[in-house]
């Protein structure tokens, strides 16, 4: 009985695993069945995808050739136009130049028979012309023919045609060669060599007179309505210098006045330095001080001349031989034709002129002294620099120079432009004062510190352009706030300009 129902449970158990087992493959049918539909659709949807993707594609093409064909079109159209128009351009070309040709053609013909016709009356009247002018020759010639037979046959008259021609020519050629000796020897006696940019000695007997006692009544004339300066006087007039400098030019002014008084001969001498610092003016006041007459030349006058500089050269010395004081011979730029004589870009005109000066001061003069200014005292010949008895540096002026320089320069472009412009008519409008405030020594000695590297030219210019901006005001009064404003616009175009040399630009 026990078996019988273990039989009976193991068969409904085995019942029961086949009904689930059918049960999972129906599952797993009806699963496949699912899936082969969906496949099913997503491929059709895949060929209906195609289908309209291909269909599209057709219709773009279809629309390309379309419009590939219009434009195809289109394209025959316009060439065809543009050929019926060239056609039209070259059959109007061809008109016109058939119209132009023919209208050549019949200008050229009523030119030709203009120029027949013109050629007959030249012609003819060259023929008249020619006539005449062979009847008025041999009209001349049988005058001439009959003068001549009747001198030939007359001695005397033969004599004395002979001897007034040759007096004639005599006297054309005397008058010419002479008067080219006279204007010489009167250009050598009274004229002033061309190379002189600058002299103290008058150009004709009288002038320097003149000169003297114009100079004196406009020199009394400004003393008589000068204002007291800010400055103290110099020493050396308007030639502000350091001290250790200033004394070595005294005692040279001293030694070449003590020199020319008895008799001895001068010292040659070589200033150098940057530009701006003195040098000419510091000739003309050794000259002064020393009673020489001054007389200044520039270098870079000598090359132009050529051939002619070596004349040139010796018609100074000869010149300077005319003064009764002495001269003093300032050349400034002297390396412009001073330079060595082995230098490959000196010509043979300078080379010659350079002999020429050292021909006429191989021995020391009693008439003239020498003053060689340069800013590259390296450049000049061995033969110069041995010439030299006085070399000396001129730099740059310092806090205490520039302080003086300021200071003289404000009375000559503002204080003494006030008393300049008290002469004149009585009628001519006066112009406005300038009015001068608040300008301390604090002020000026700041501009100098400020202006460290300027020279004594570039100080010059600075307070000229203080001039300028002074009479920019409507009431020209100069303060302390356009002095600074001045000053400081000044030192930077002052840096600039080193920095421009610096990079080469100038």
């Amino acid at each position: 009985m026990q078996l019988t129902l273990e039989r009976q449970r193991k068969m409904a158990e085995e019942q029961r695993n086949l009904i689930q087992d059918q049960a999972q493959r129906q599952a797993q049918v009806l699963r496949y069945e699912d899936e082969l539909a969906r496949k099913r659709l997503q491929t059709d949807h895949e060929a209906q995808r195609q289908h309209n993707v291909e269909l599209v594609k057709m219709q773009e093409q279809s629309s390309f050739r379309k419009e590939q064909a219009r434009q195809a079109t289109e394209e025959q159209i316009q060439s065809q136009q543009r050929q019926t128009e060239r056609e039209r351009a070259e059959i109007e070309r061809e008109t016109i130049r058939v119209k132009a040709m023919a209208e050549a053609e019949g200008r050229a013909h009523e030119a030709k028979l203009t120029e027949d016709h013109n050629r007959r009356m030249l012609i003819e009247r060259m023929q008249g012309e020619r006539d005449k002018w062979l009847a008025a020759i041999n009209t001349t010639f049988s005058h001439i023919e009959g003068g001549l037979r009747a001198l030939l046959t007359d001695r005397d008259k033969l004599l004395m045609t002979v001897g007034g021609a040759t007096a004639l020519a005599a006297g054309i050629y005397m008058t010419r060669e002479g008067s080219k000796v006279t204007w010489g020897y009167i250009n050598r006696i009274l004229g002033q060599p061309s190379l002189i940019r600058e002299s103290s000695m008058a150009k004709f007997p009288g002038s320097k007179i003149i000169s003297q006692a114009k100079n004196k009544v406009l020199h009394d004339s400004t003393l008589a309505g000068a204002e007291k300066p800010i400055g103290s006087k110099n020493g050396l007039g308007n030639v502000i210098l350091h001290p250790s400098l200033q004394r070595r030019i005294e005692h040279l002014a001293r030694a070449t006045s003590n020199t020319k008084s008895h008799q001895a001969p001068f010292r040659n001498m070589l200033f150098y330095g940057s530009p701006g610092t003195g040098k000419t003016m510091v000739a003309r006041e050794i000259a002064r001080r020393s009673g020489l007459d001054y007389a200044m030349m520039t270098g870079g006058d000598v090359a132009p001349l050529g051939a002619q500089a070596v004349t040139k050269i010796h018609d100074i010395f000869d010149w300077s031989k005319k003064s009764r004081k002495g001269l003093l011979l300032f050349i400034d730029e002297a390396d412009a034709f001073l330079c060595e004589r082995n230098s490959s870009h000196m010509s043979e005109a300078q080379r010659s002129a350079l002999n020429a000066l050292l021909f006429r001061t191989g021995d020391q003069s009693r008439d003239i002294v020498l003053v060689l200014a340069t800013n590259r005292p390296g450049d000049l010949d061995s033969a110069v620099t041995d010439r030299i008895d006085e070399v000396i540096e001129f730099p740059l002026p310092g806090e205490e120079e520039r302080l003086k320089l300021l200071k003289l320069y404000l009375n000559k472009y503002l204080c003494d432009d006030n008393n300049g412009s008290k002469g004149g008519f009585f009628l001519k409008k006066q112009p406005q004062k300038i009015s001068i405030k608040d300008l301390s020594e604090d002020v000026f000695r700041e501009a100098a510190t400020k202006t460290e590297g300027f020279s004594g030219r570039e100080i010059a210019k600075l307070m000229a352009s203080v001039q300028a901006a002074v009479y920019g005001r409507p009431d020209c009064i100069l303060d302390s706030q356009l002095f600074r404003e001045s000053i400081d616009y000044k030192v930077v175009e002052h840096h600039q300009r080193l920095k421009l040399a610096a990079d080469g630009q100038i």
